[in-house]
């Protein structure tokens, strides 16, 4: 029963932080260290693609309009920087599997990531609010955000839609809510194809070692959880700025780096 709590309790806290500029990686690493227990490569990914799940549900009219009038010039070229920044993320990413990169699994390196991160986002918001308002994303943002996408997963911490967010409205999409929905949907395919590369692996090497009791209940939780959570986050961003969760961050890092001890 308390392993149950402790998958729930990590669902909750990847659906929470998935799409909060504040890295769900960074936050999976810390609670697992400190008392909720290790979990396979597949169950992180495998709740990271619950949360994309809630994502996807919320926006599925803007995806099937995509979708649907591709013929339209403008859905047209939407999706292709869509493409274009997955397939960045996708190569780079390849390319990483093959070099033999490992996640650091220390809290020190989190702790910094945090910190830098939120100094980032407080001057990256600044910098984007002195632009001409802009919703359209250019093809240099694409580029650019399928690359902050790929530099995010290498160095946990960071925050994927953090990373994707301030890249998109430093290259030229300085309206927030255009630059989150660009982040928020590449992340989609980002998701379901590093859950489906993981599940591959698991199938290849014969699956006996994972909890699907686990991996399911953890799936359906950060589902819930991060629809509630990116409800709010859209709402919240038409008014306000990013600034707290830099704050939070920099709190956050600041104290692993205080109070836990080196190496931990």
């Amino acid at each position: 029963m308390s392993d149950l709590i402790h998958v729930i309790l990590l669902g909750i806290i990847e659906g929470i932080t998935e799409f909060l500029p504040i890295s769900s990686t960074g936050h999976l690493l810390i609670a697992e260290k400190f008392g909720l227990g290790a979990r396979s490569d597949l169950f992180n990914v495998g709740i990271q693609a619950g949360a994309i799940l809630a994502v996807t549900l919320i926006y599925w009219n803007r995806i099937w309009r995509l979708l649907t009038q591709w013929r339209d010039p403008a859905s047209r070229d939407y999706l292709a920087k869509l493409a274009i920044s997955f397939l960045i993320t996708a190569v780079l990413g390849f390319i990483a599997v093959k070099l033999g990169f490992k996640l650091p699994e220390a809290v020190t390196p989190v702790a910094w990531a945090l910190v830098v991160g939120g100094i980032w986002m407080i001057a990256a918001e600044r910098l984007a609010e002195r632009q001409p308002d802009r919703a359209e994303v250019s093809w240099r943002v694409a580029i650019l955000v399928g690359i902050a996408q790929m530099v995010a997963g290498l160095f946990p911490g960071t925050s994927r839609s953090a990373a994707t967010i301030f890249t998109a409205m430093l290259a030229g999409t300085s309206n927030r809510a255009a630059a989150t929905e660009f982040a928020f949907l590449v992340g989609i395919p980002t998701m379901y194809a590093a859950t489906g590369y993981e599940l591959l692996k698991v199938f290849k090497e014969g699956g006996v070692h994972e909890d699907w009791t686990a991996f399911g209940v953890g799936f359906a939780v950060s589902a819930i959880v991060a629809f509630a959570a990116v409800k709010w986050l859209l709402g919240y961003i038409r008014s306000h700025r990013f600034t707290p969760f830099a704050i939070y961050r920099i709190a956050l890092g600041i104290a692993l780096l205080l109070f836990i001890p080196a190496g931990a």
